[in-house]
């Protein structure tokens, strides 16, 4: 009997894992929380990703996040930089720009107020030795 509930435990924990519903990361400047809308797209140098890039809206706001993940940070010990900003499909310049120096390893955007426009997070990691930059899809 034991052995029986033993294995349903650990069937359950794996269950859970796989199941369970994600929680969107904490931005610290909405404190009322931020929903993750499109895509994650990730920033890669040849085959290694180096961070996600997302886009969230909360607090009445747009929100560019990037995450540097900790296998790249893990391999790199240079001092990098990490730069996140919102766009509007049409805008010529970020709605939104934001950025942050030293081997931090996530930056929020400061928020935009473009909910009523279509949207994208844009994000660039970089040292001396390499740049990576991308988008996330347009939300509208």
């Amino acid at each position: 009997m034991k052995k029986l509930s033993a294995a349903v435990l650990a069937a359950a924990a794996i269950a859970m894992t796989f199941t369970g519903t994600a929680q969107a990361e904490y931005n610290p400047k909405c404190k009322t929380g931020v929903t993750q809308i499109g895509s994650t797209t990730y920033l890669k140098k040849g085959a290694e990703t180096v961070a996600s890039l997302k886009q969230f809206k909360g607090c009445n706001k747009n929100w560019a996040y990037v995450y540097v993940w900790d296998s790249w940070m893990a391999k790199h010990k240079e001092t990098f930089h990490i730069r996140v900003a919102i766009w509007t499909s049409t805008g010529s310049e970020a709605a939104d720009y934001a950025g942050v120096d030293g081997r931090t390893q996530e930056a929020w955007s400061n928020g935009a107020n473009t909910l009523k426009y279509c949207t994208y997070a844009a994000g660039n990691v970089f040292s001396q030795n390499y740049s990576v930059h991308d988008s996330t899809d347009v939300r509208c």
